[in-house]
């Protein structure tokens, strides 16, 4: 009986030794995973900040646009206005 109940022992010791280098093991895949994914996330941000910065400068250029073309028409409008002037 003093060898079984070192192999229940050595069974023991061994399902013990397995259940460990599984918890660490699967606790190493998560840690990673979750350093991989943080990473990812971060540069995911980068990449929305620089696309939020085009964006509010695109805006901006746009209602640029809008005031320079609004004067060039006063400009047409007032350079048709003198001709008339000019011609009457």
């Amino acid at each position: 009986m003093i060898g079984g109940v070192y192999i229940v022992q050595s069974e023991i010791i061994v399902a013990i030794l397995s259940l460990a280098g599984t918890l660490i093991g699967t606790f190493a895949g998560i840690m990673t995973s979750t350093k991989l994914t943080n990473y990812r996330i971060v540069q995911l941000e980068k990449k929305v900040e620089k696309h939020n910065s085009v964006i509010e400068r695109t805006a901006l250029l746009e209602q640029e646009s809008k005031v320079i073309w609004h004067e060039i028409r006063e400009l047409k409008e007032g350079t048709k206005h003198h001709e008339n002037l000019s011609e009457s």
